[in-house]
């Protein structure tokens, strides 16, 4: 499996086993609420917004729920208003952490992400500190079972893609965040199910955890990724498939 994926793909997993309905719908209002009110409420024009919708109706997050969201980012409906802040850290064997958060209150949540870094053995570094390593990427993934790997390659790589790769059970598609709509909306085009489609960070280089480590490492994951401020979470590890809880 693909080490810039990694973590992706974990969570896709535990999405279809974890009942987190309720937490998920409050990140994803978060980010609904933040993209229109930075960009506007039309979903044609705010790319942004438009990927948060995508990924709401992917969660089947009710119609009147995205609306609300939008219209509290537009001013429409009254709000809370939240910061955007990125932290960057080490985990175990020095795996670089990216953090996403949507926070009404700062201190309280650098606080609270600092305790996470410290109780699973890692540490909360500066800004800088490893978001050199990595880049803003498209990334959509397809279950084989839902399309042959030529006709695909062929489908994405005309829309504009950079990378297709083979991975045990899926097809993951890079693109140029430029190009992220048009290579998504060529694949819909065609009548293939995606199973998920997101701007990402990748890393320019990879950290192989095992044993302990890996452990570790998940753990960490994880307790960021439950953090109700945390929109994203991006790491640069790779771990064997023993290694993943099933």
């Amino acid at each position: 499996m693909s080490g810039h994926s990694k973590w992706a793909s974990i969570k896709h997993k535990k999405a279809a086993t974890d009942a987190k309905r309720g937490a998920i719908f409050t990140k994803l209002i978060r980010e609904l609420t933040a993209a229109a009110r930075q960009g506007g409420g039309n979903p044609d024009t705010n790319v942004r917004l438009r990927t948060a919708i995508g990924r709401a109706k992917t969660q089947n997050m009710p119609t009147s729920n995205i609306e609300n969201a939008i219209k509290k980012g537009t001013g429409e409906l009254p709000g809370v208003v939240y910061e955007e802040i990125s932290y960057e850290g080490y985990g175990p064997k020095g795996v670089a952490i990216m953090i996403e958060t949507l926070t009404d209150n700062k201190n309280r949540t650098t606080a609270e992400i600092r305790n996470l870094f410290s109780k699973k053995n890692g540490n909360l570094g500066g800004a800088g500190s490893v978001s050199w390593m990595f880049q803003k990427k498209g990334y959509i993934v397809i279950d084989k079972k839902d399309s042959e790997e030529d006709k695909l390659m062929n489908i994405v790589l005309e829309a504009g893609a950079e990378d297709m790769t083979a991975e045990d059970t899926t097809y993951e598609i890079t693109t140029a965040p430029a190009d992220f709509d048009k290579v998504k909306k060529a694949i819909e085009e065609k009548k293939i199910k995606i199973q998920s489609a997101e701007i990402t960070m990748i890393p320019s280089s990879i950290i192989k955890v095992t044993g302990a480590d890996a452990k570790a490492t998940l753990e960490l994951m994880e307790s960021l990724e439950d953090h109700e401020d945390v929109q994203h979470v991006y790491a640069n590890f790779d771990m064997p498939e023993e290694e993943i809880p099933q």
